[in-house]
């Protein structure tokens, strides 16, 4: 990897333990993947918090969606609830593995979280992935009073993949008008398949992301049909990035990291939602890189970003 003189020290011994997962191996790469993730699972402290495994009906044929659902132990009902979505590259990954970052969400701010467990590409590509999103969404809006949640104050957030669904997920609740959402946080959300912006274009080698598994993560979630950046059926569910019509989207938190092949497509989308008249709190972490959270989660600008998430989506579900 380039020695990146902007490179936070701080994060320069997660950047040297780095897997390096292959995306033109999916099975190796996720096979590393859970190896690699299990002694943080074990550690997973669920004191606190109660959970239960929901499903929601999938959309047409598609199965049953699983729900992990966290809530405060002992809450008074109904709780407000964030929609968690997992990121992975749109081929990795589990819920469960989101819950490092769940978990601090329940205990902080007292509120429920809906931890989606999507189908992965490839055995699954767009839509399926977004729909399994957007069935959580519907199920957790029109069982609230089962679940004991708030109808009222229900957000969408994800990181990386999962923010490239969180997005996607959005504005599908916007153009149906089914689920009203009154927030969503983006972490580095891959939401543009074209991969045509700067930072696409110079982090050939960065670490967890570069240009090259950008690529792969795209064709792998398009699916065999997709013809490349220039391929004009690529749905805006998809690819949020690729939207004309980002008005009447809700508050929104989007989080980039500066050593991030999607760097300047997150900046760009936040100002493209501010053209739109959508408000939006924007943070590019210098120093950091994609995943950085996650991979040295007590480094001081990891400790912070987490920090600054958690007080937004606070602030996104308080009442106006």
């Amino acid at each position: 990897m380039t020695d990146f003189p902007n490179l936070d020290p701080e994060l320069a011994d997660a950047v040297a333990s780095i897997p390096i997962l292959d995306l033109s191996d999916i099975a190796t790469a996720r096979a590393l993947q859970h190896t690699s993730t299990q002694p943080a699972l074990a550690n997973l402290s669920y004191d606190g918090v109660d959970v239960r495994v929901v499903s929601a009906a999938g959309l047409g044929n598609a199965p049953d969606v699983p729900i992990r659902l966290l809530t405060p132990e002992g809450a008074a009902a109904p709780l407000p609830v964030l929609v968690a979505i997992h990121g992975g590259g749109f081929v990795l990954g589990t819920a469960q593995e989101y819950e490092y970052f769940c978990l601090e969400v329940v205990r902080e701010l007292g509120i429920a979280v809906a931890n989606v467990e999507y189908r992965l590409a490839p055995e699954t590509p767009f839509p399926g992935p977004l729909e399994d999103c957007y069935a959580a969404l519907k199920y957790v809006y029109t069982n609230s009073d089962e679940l004991g949640l708030d109808p009222s104050r229900i957000a969408v957030g994800g990181s990386s993949a999962g923010g490239g669904l969180a997005a996607g997920t959005i504005l599908k609740a916007r153009d149906t008008g089914e689920v009203p959402v009154v927030f969503q946080y983006l972490i580095s959300p891959a939401i543009d398949d074209r991969l045509a912006t700067p930072s696409m274009t110079e982090f050939v080698d960065t670490p967890v992301v570069n240009r090259r598994t950008g690529v792969l993560a795209w064709q792998n979630y398009l699916g065999a049909d997709y013809a490349g950046p220039d391929d004009p059926r690529v749905s805006i569910y998809a690819a949020p990035g690729r939207a004309t019509d980002l008005t009447g989207l809700p508050p929104t938190y989007i989080v980039a990291m500066e050593l991030d092949p999607l760097r300047d497509e997150n900046i760009e989308y936040a100002l493209r939602l501010l053209r739109a008249g959508v408000s939006v709190e924007l943070h590019s972490h210098p120093g950091t890189f994609h995943g950085s959270m996650e991979l040295a989660p007590s480094a001081a600008s990891s400790v912070r970003a987490q920090r600054e998430v958690i007080d937004a989506l606070r602030r996104g579900l308080t009442p106006r």
